[in-house]
């Protein structure tokens, strides 16, 4: 990279019922809403139950962006060296920004006619930002001590993206900015946020933030296509300040209409989910390329800037839970993030096709469909009004066909406007294969006529590879109301991310402002089950379960097969029996289950059996489960883990014997209430089974979501206990039965 180059460089759920169904009610889960998780912080002084935090505070970063004095470490002149084009660079840049800047070199008197400082002792005044073209930043940032300088950038390389010698000299390169009292922006970072913005540009403009620096220029781009850019954060390896600093901050900025973000890895879980919910409480869209979907992605991602990626299925569900729009291409990112910038909330969710060939608007409209988009059948009223223009031949009940020839005269501006005039209408898309003066010529004018004259989003899409035409490059382009694109895949991304975040923000709230912030008293119940190391036993499992209100089948551990007949008959007939032991986590492989036993003698049989079984298999058991049987109703899975970048995370899925096989399960990031839970049903392929199939009738989804959010809590308290909970199958009854808790695994840390 640059230096190396340079060689001097709650859960609150509204508790939609208990779950009894014969057994006493569990630990509420409601608590007391303190302070909001809102608002700039001093520091972190309000923490969940877990110890983590729930406030975060927003950095002050108008100083780094806008410095009233730099102090330019390693300023060069000399010709040839890549420090001179730095130098020349930044003294642009500071003189754009109205900052004082200061050379320093120890044997410089001048860089190109600045007189130069030998030292940063030697400052003439304090400054706000010091940038370091020097190949070992550790000793100028440890001078930088006392020194009251606000912000420093290392552009060095050679730091954790090279491995551990190089992670624990960039923790030691953090330790000193943090000693110093100093904000580090890298290492490994670059001179973006020194680029050249253009100033003539107006409206809400897109923030960028990016590890990679050469990965945001297609955003930087859109500048010249008349969408306003006003910061670039290249944040490098984020030795100190982090991708959510810079959501935070610019989540606050008003001019600021959406945040576009290429991230590699994110350094702390926790900051990016408080980020990202301040975003979402302040309705700034953000946009977001994540690398790591796959096994090389994330190694890659891993070697370039030495940073854990984390699990993407994690990744991926907490960006979706707090609103950021995650996108694949740079191109979508690009096109996404400019219209949520620039386009004003919608006043409807119906999108209309209007195109002047069939076969355009079928083609889009099927597109538009699968991926989600509503596109409302126009009124026999308004049918019929657009046929005073369109042939009657053609249809215009959505797509809109006009046949071409309309939109060369009066009758085009006509056709649009009745159009948009529908009440059901907030979208207006109108894809152009390709150009066709002087017909297409009009057609662009009137849409962006138009476009002026309403609140609702017009689209284009462009199709010619060319570009050039005038139609585009002036009259499309020079709209700042007409969202135009290129491809009909981006159009469709980007109007249903549009649509998406609106319908999102409308109805948020913080998941951290109901946060638990005391323990329940389950906790106590269960502290002597939990030892370090310890692998559960199913029996043990279940006791953990009961203890947070999680209803558990009629059971008894027994130890003889006399002890088992008798429990047999207190539990009732039919039984299940199973051995029990904590090292057996899939007992049915062993042979160590039977199922529907109906007799005494059954019951004494089948206890020798498993015995027997057990002792060939080298199993020591802690006895045999006599257990009710519950037969009918659907299988799922309920459990939680830890994942490195996130802490404890819950998991909802179709459970049963071929969970892994159909994976089929939705992830919450905690905390998250009843709205969360009931969206990772959603999210399932076989969400269909709970509301019955084949003549079964609907499951108990409220008991479903009810056992989600006491396993959250579970998460939450007993994190620092518990790495892994699995609760398969978890029998999902009837409609007002509940649900039962059939098998469970506990792995504690």
């Amino acid at each position: 990279m640059l230096g190396s180059t340079y060689g001097t460089l709650t859960t609150n759920s509204r508790h939609a019922r208990a779950v009894a169904c014969g057994q006493a009610p569990g630990p509420a889960v409601h608590v007391h809403s303190r302070a909001a998780a809102g608002g700039t912080a001093e520091g972190v002084d309000d923490v969940d139950v877990s110890g983590r935090p729930l406030t975060s505070a927003v950095p002050d970063l108008d100083r780094f962006f806008h410095p009233e004095s730099v102090a330019l470490i390693g300023a060069s002149d000399a010709d040839g060296r890549p420090n001179t084009g730095i130098t020349r660079q930044l003294l642009a840049w500071a003189e754009r920004v109205g900052a004082r800047l200061h050379p320093v070199h120890p044997s410089r008197p001048a860089v190109f006619g600045i007189p130069c400082v030998p030292s940063v002792a030697a400052l003439p005044e304090p400054v706000d930002l010091a940038v370091l073209l020097v190949r070992d930043p550790l000793p100028v940032i440890e001078e930088l001590d006392g020194s009251k300088v606000r912000f420093a950038v290392v552009f060095a390389s050679g730091f954790a993206e090279t491995g551990p010698e190089g992670a624990a000299a960039q923790a030691r390169l953090a330790a000193a900015a943090r000693g110093a009292g100093l904000r580090l922006l890298g290492p490994n970072t670059n001179l973006n946020a020194f680029e050249k913005f253009r100033d003539d540009l107006d409206g809400p403009a897109i923030a960028l933030i990016t590890q990679s620096g050469h990965q945001g220029r297609p955003v930087f781009s859109l500048q010249e296509l008349g969408i306003r850019l006003s910061h670039w954060a290249p944040t490098g390896n984020e030795a100190d300040l982090e991708t959510s600093d810079f959501i935070s901050y610019f989540a606050t900025r008003p001019e600021v209409g959406a945040i576009a973000l290429y991230a590699e890895g994110l350094k702390d879980g926790r900051g990016f989910l408080l980020a990202a919910d301040r975003a979402a409480r302040a309705k700034v869209p953000v946009v977001a390329v994540k690398v790591g979907r796959t096994e090389t992605g994330a190694r890659t991602a891993a070697s370039h800037t030495g940073k854990l990626t984390g699990s993407d299925a994690a990744v991926d569900a907490a960006m979706r839970q707090f609103g950021v729009i995650r996108v694949d291409g740079l191109d979508e990112l690009q096109d996404t993030a400019a219209l949520l910038a620039r386009a004003r909330p919608p006043l409807a969710e119906g999108v209309v096709v209007y195109s002047i060939s069939g076969g355009t608007g079928a083609h889009f409209s099927d597109l538009a469909t699968a991926a989600g988009l509503t596109l409302p059948a126009l009124s026999p009223e308004k049918q019929t009004e657009l046929h005073q223009w369109i042939p009657d031949d053609l249809s215009v009940a959505n797509p809109v066909d006009n046949g071409g020839h309309p939109v060369g005269d009066w009758r085009g501006r006509k056709i649009i406007d009745a159009i948009l005039a529908d009440p059901s209408v907030g979208v207006l898309i109108c894809p152009i294969t390709g150009p066709f003066p002087p017909m297409s010529d009009k057609l662009a004018q009137d849409l962006v006529d138009a476009a002026e004259q309403t609140d609702k989003l017009v689209c284009v899409v462009w199709g010619s590879p060319v570009g050039t035409e005038d139609a585009y490059r002036t009259t499309l382009l020079g709209s700042s109301r007409v969202a135009t694109f290129r491809t009909f895949a981006n159009c469709i991304t980007a109007v249903r991310a549009y649509l998406g975040h609106h319908r999102f923000t409308a109805s948020y709230r913080s998941p951290f402002e109901d946060a638990p912030r005391t323990p329940s008293p389950s906790l106590r119940k269960v502290r002597d089950l939990l030892r370090p190391g310890d692998r559960l036993s199913e029996h043990a499992a279940k006791q953990l379960l009961r203890a947070y209100g999680i209803r558990v089948p009629r059971e008894q551990l027994v130890t003889s097969a006399a002890a088992a007949v008798r429990a047999a008959g207190l539990v009732g007939y039919p039984v299940v029996m199973k051995a029990s032991a904590p090292q057996l986590a899939h007992k049915t492989e062993l042979g160590l289950v039977r199922l529907g036993l109906t007799s005494a003698s059954q019951v004494r049989d089948t206890y020798r059996e498993l015995t027997d079984i057990a002792r060939y298999e080298g199993v020591e058991l802690d006895g045999v489960l006599v257990c009710q049987m519950v037969e009918r109703g659907v299988e799922m899975v309920v459990g939680m883990s830890q994942d490195p970048l996130f802490g404890p995370t819950v998991t909802v899925g179709i459970g049963g014997v071929l969970v892994e096989v159909l994976r089929d399960a939705a992830i919450g990031i905690p905390p998250f209430g009843e709205d969360q839970a009931r969206a990772m049903l959603a999210e399932l392929r076989g969400r269909a089974l709970l509301d019955g199939v084949r003549g079964a009738p609907p499951a108990d989804v409220d008991a479903l979501v009810e056992v989600v959010l006491r396993v959250q809590r579970m998460a939450l308290e007993l994190g620092d206990h518990l790495a892994e909970l699995d609760v398969n199958p978890l029998m999902v009854l009837e409609r007002g039965q509940g649900a039962v808790a059939l098998d469970a695994l506990a792995i504690c840390r």
